[in-house]
């Protein structure tokens, strides 16, 4: 079992790197847009970042649920689901971010995008808080 709780580990540090850079590079790909008016190498660096970390995500969420069932999901592992359903559905909004980026369209101010990004942060912290205290 422990080589699947290193997979996971390893999946979920590549995935929230996507979760905290994306949001951020949103952000600069916004800037080198007004200046270029063209797609240009930040945006292909975001959207590669995402794309990859999408297989990421799909693995870390497997192992989470085959280590969960595996412990007999005690309540703290179904409160870890909640809140990683909740990063999950933020990603999934930065994916729709990326796409609407991709093609030109930035609605989003900087504050709107560093804001975004924070709220990741602060689900990630109660993740680890979850699974490392087990309060439940």
């Amino acid at each position: 079992m422990d080589w699947v709780k290193i997979i996971h580990i390893l999946c979920v540090m590549g995935w929230m790197t996507s979760i905290f850079a994306v949001p951020r590079a949103l952000i600069y790909w916004r800037r080198e847009w007004a200046r270029m008016q063209a797609f240009g190498p930040l945006g292909d660096l975001t959207i590669r970042l995402y794309r990859f970390s999408a297989g990421l995500a799909v693995i870390a969420v497997a192992t989470g649920l085959w280590l969960g069932w595996s412990w007999g999901y005690p309540t703290w592992v179904w409160v870890k689901l909640g809140l990683v359903t909740l990063i999950a559905g933020h990603y999934l909004w930065t994916g729709r971010l990326v796409l609407r980026a991709r093609k030109g369209i930035f609605e989003e101010t900087d504050l709107y995008l560093r804001v975004f990004n924070e709220i990741s942060v602060l689900v990630v912290i109660a993740i680890l808080w979850v699974v490392v205290v087990k309060p439940f």
